[in-house]
């Protein structure tokens, strides 16, 4: 049977660290001029409601250096609307290896994987963005060297991003703290479902941001209003404006502390220029890793874990 990746749950702490060690061999490899066609012959649907740089382009290089095909479809194609998603997922699944759908409800991503034949990954929904947790962790291990007993302080909305990079902090041993206003902060039905998948894992919650950096490894942002939020910007700019990430937060956590931040960003509001152009920061070297993250996870999806 494919494996899919639809929520972070869906994968052991054994499978992530298999998938994380495939990324960061096939990275030195890259940079050593080599790209083995591991997944040669191989082809890969690219299945977008929303817009896309990143996980878009780095997909497509990503199985493209490893020697497959991708093939990008918007929403003209008419998924779950000219015909049943039923219908639309067993005739997509005969034609490619595997499908990654960047989609607005996380319902919709849920759906066309339980009707597909082949593998399924989530390359955004409104519930979580599990690769870029990917990239992002890869990123921390790489700076760290390792991941257990590090700490991230998550500063700003507990959105899709916020919520699988908790899953995989919990899975790998990462502290992990979120700074927000209260009525921004993590849903209790999230918490609920963490607590049964991961019962000693426990994350902390705080309105004060300076608390939340003092002792972490990591300091992460994103956006105050995610796409489809734009009606909710105003009264958002207000709610976080005192959850900047700016140099004095930054002076607040040690000083090996890096920052990181998924992008786009909006310069002048979650962070500063200041912050994301300095030296601490690993935005690029972060943005560059959701390749070789992803890497990671198309050989291990298809090269090895329908195997076990």
């Amino acid at each position: 049977m494919p494996r899919n990746l639809i929520t972070l749950f869906d994968l052991t702490t054994e499978e992530l660290n298999r998938i994380l060690t495939i990324g960061c061999e096939l990275k030195q490899q890259l940079q050593l001029g080599e790209r083995p066609a591991l997944l040669q012959g191989r082809g890969m649907a690219l299945l977008f409601e929303k817009p896309s740089l990143r996980t878009r382009v780095s997909f497509e290089m990503a199985i493209g250096h490893l020697g497959g095909n991708s093939l990008f479809l918007g929403d003209d194609v008419g998924w779950g609307s000219r015909e049943s998603m039923q219908d639309f997922s067993r005739v997509l699944s005969q034609y490619v290896d595997i499908i990654v759908s960047r989609c607005r409800g996380h319902e919709k991503v849920v759906e066309l994987a339980n009707h597909a034949s082949c593998s399924v990954v989530n390359g955004l929904t409104d519930y979580g963005h599990p690769c870029q947790a990917l990239a992002d962790i890869l990123t921390l291990k790489e700076r760290q060297g390792e991941l257990a007993g590090q700490r991230l302080a998550y500063v700003g909305d507990a959105n899709n991003v916020a919520r699988s990079l908790a899953i995989i902090c919990g899975k790998l041993g990462v502290d992990f703290l979120l700074a927000a206003p209260e009525d921004y902060q993590f849903e209790q039905e999230f918490l609920d479902h963490l607590g049964r998948e991961l019962p000693d894992f426990q994350i902390h919650q705080t309105t004060d941001p300076r608390a939340a950096v003092e002792n972490a490894n990591a300091i992460y942002t994103d956006v105050w209003a995610s796409m489809g939020q734009e009606a909710e910007t105003a009264a958002r700019a207000a709610a976080f404006q005192p959850f900047q990430v700016n140099a004095a937060l930054m002076q607040a956590a040690p000083m090996d502390a890096c920052f990181l931040h998924c992008l786009p960003a909006r310069r002048g509001q979650e962070v500063t220029d200041e912050v994301i152009d300095g030296e601490q920061s690993l935005v690029i070297e972060q943005a560059a890793n959701r390749m070789h993250a992803q890497k990671g996870l198309l050989v291990w999806l298809l090269n090895e874990a329908g195997s076990q």
